[in-house]
């Protein structure tokens, strides 16, 4: 049985369908390819498709039977989720998109999809190279960059530049995942050409950047992108000992500008060591303990 990534359906909506080259079952991103909100812990929604000999395996619910509808019963294979059809909160919105876009809107969502991600790696080529090409040089709708070789001639990694972005006003996009020491970017067909632009040009930035490092005209340890991000409090401090001026730190291109700049909140902390290690915040037992709360353990015991 082969089992398709539903991840990669924002480059098939209407191209093509996986049942006829060979896939049995693939789980659907309704968050990337069919509209709901997604990111900050949920909400998430993934429904599973499969072909039909795979139907009577599908879990059942004690409720109501999934597959009632189909004339038969289901095999109990146990219960996935508390609602057997899903979210009723999340799946109408994607039932809308699918009803308002239609069979054509929905093919060209995806043929915008690819062509944005093409875009961006041929604006970007020059500057860092795209992972996994196609035979004639394209990609689907992402493209991965690979960075690893910055550690090694400006001790940058993949964090440091997406850390970086968030000085330029953008999220970072997936870090070392699927190839570890490298960014995959998803534009989507979402954005305009023009947020497309300044992402490219942030990223461009940022390659300049890590070019003055490997040049020896900033230390490999102490730069904008090792410090970043840059947050008002940083900035508004009366301490500044780096060696690059607030502004590039703050205010790294044309496009970041004091009127429309996206602040970051807090400083880089830890990266995956705090992931991996856990530090207890809670106040002492002794502060649970209420007024009188001795006396009273001490009349329990007489």
């Amino acid at each position: 049985q082969v089992y398709l990534d539903g991840a990669n359906m924002n480059a098939q909506v209407g191209i093509c369908r996986p049942g006829d080259y060979g896939s049995d079952v693939s789980h659907l991103n309704l968050h990337k390819t069919f509209c709901i909100p997604h990111g900050g812990g949920g909400p998430g929604m993934g429904p599973i498709g499969v072909k039909a000999h795979l139907a009577p395996f599908l879990p059942s619910h004690p409720v109501v039977d999934p597959l009632a509808s189909m004339g038969r019963l289901s095999k109990s294979f146990g219960v996935v989720s508390a609602a057997p059809f899903g979210s009723s909160a999340i799946l109408p919105i994607s039932w809308a998109y699918i009803k308002m876009m239609g069979a054509k809107g929905l093919k060209r969502a995806t043929q915008v999809a690819i062509l944005n991600a093409n875009y961006m790696s041929k604006r970007l080529e020059k500057y860092y190279k795209t992972l996994h090409k196609g035979k004639h040089g394209l990609v689907a709708h992402e493209f991965i960059i690979d960075v690893r070789d910055f550690k090694k001639t400006a001790n940058i990694e993949a964090v440091d530049i997406a850390k970086r972005l968030m000085d330029y006003g953008f999220h970072a996009p997936t870090m070392s995942w699927p190839v570890a020491g490298s960014l995959m970017i998803e534009p989507t067909e979402s954005e305009d050409k023009g947020e497309l632009d300044r992402f490219c040009d942030a990223l461009i930035y940022i390659r300049q950047e890590i070019a003055e490092i490997e040049a020896g005209r900033m230390d490999s340890n102490i730069n904008p992108l090792k410090m970043s991000p840059h947050t008002q409090a940083t900035i508004m401090s009366s301490e500044w000992n780096r060696p690059y001026s607030r502004e590039a730190g703050v205010f790294p291109a044309p496009f970041v500008r004091p009127d429309t700049k996206v602040w970051p909140t807090v400083n880089r902390i830890d990266d995956i060591y705090g992931d991996k290690n856990l530090v207890c915040t809670c106040p002492p037992m002794e502060s649970y303990v209420s007024p009188g709360e001795d006396d009273f353990q001490e009349a329990i015991k007489q």
